[in-house]
C-alpha cells in the first residue's frame, strides 16, 4: 500500500522516522528490486548541512517540490544519493535514505554492486542507489506513482536518534534515525 501525499507533508523529522520500515521499490528492465528502509537522515530548510540552505539552485531544485518526490544528487564527484522530498512546495526539505535491508531482487543487487555480501549491498547511501538502479533521471520523480516508489511498511520497534554521518556542518544535530538492532544499518 502506498502512503498518502499527507505522509510527506508532516514535519521532516517525523517523516524521517516514519520512513523507517517503509519499502523502496524499483521496477527496472532487469527486474524488481525492493528494500526496507532502515536508516534515514533529515535535512531542514534552515539546516547548515542542507543543500537548500542558500535557496533554490539547478542542483537542488527538486528539494523545493511538494513532498513525495525524489531528490537525487551527485556527490564527491563519483556517487549519487537518494532523498525523499518532504514538506510543502517551496520549503526545501528532504530525508536522505542512508540504508536499506534488501528484500527482493537480491541477485540483481549483487550483480549491480559486484558484491556477494547481502549486508554490504545497501548499507550506505551511494551503495543503495547503485543496488537499486536509481539514476540521475529519477531526480524529481513522483514516489507514489512511478517505477521508483515507496510503499508503507511495518512497525519497526525502537528507533535510535543520533548525529548524522559524513557532514562537516551542523554535526551536533540528532537528525539521523535507524532501527535499533538492524544489521543492515550503515554505521552503528
Amino acid at each position: 500500500m502506498r502512503p498518502s501525499k499527507q505522509f510527506f507533508l508532516k514535519p521532516t523529522i517525523d517523516v524521517a522516522k516514519n520512513l523507517l520500515g517503509c519499502y523502496l521499490i524499483h521496477e527496472t528492465k532487469d527486474g524488481i528490486v525492493k528494500g526496507k528502509i532502515v536508516e534515514t537522515e533529515a535535512y531542514l530548510f534552515d539546516d547548515e548541512a542542507s543543500h537548500s540552505l542558500n535557496g533554490k539552485t539547478k542542483r537542488n531544485e527538486a528539494m523545493f517540490l511538494e513532498g513525495g518526490r525524489a531528490y537525487v544528487y551527485f556527490t564527491y564527484g563519483m556517487h549519487f544519493c537518494f532523498n525523499v522530498v518532504t514538506n510543502k512546495e517551496g520549503i526545501g526539505e528532504a530525508v536522505l535514505i542512508r540504508a536499506l535491508e534488501p528484500i527482493k531482487g537480491i541477485e540483481i543487487m549483487k550483480e549491480r554492486r559486484r558484491n556477494e555480501d547481502v549486508k554490504n549491498l545497501c548499507n550506505g547511501p551511494a551503495k543503495l542507489v547503485e543496488a537499486m538502479g536509481i539514476l540521475k533521471e529519477h531526480n524529481g520523480s513522483d514516489l507514489l506513482n512511478g517505477n521508483l516508489r515507496l510503499e508503507k511498511g511495518e512497525s519497526v520497534g525502537e528507533i535510535i536518534e543520533t548525529k548524522r554521518k559524513g557532514i562537516s556542518k551542523a554535526k551536533d544535530l540528532n537528525y539521523r534515525f535507524y532501527i535499533k538492532g538492524n544489521e543492515f544499518v550503515s554505521k552503528k
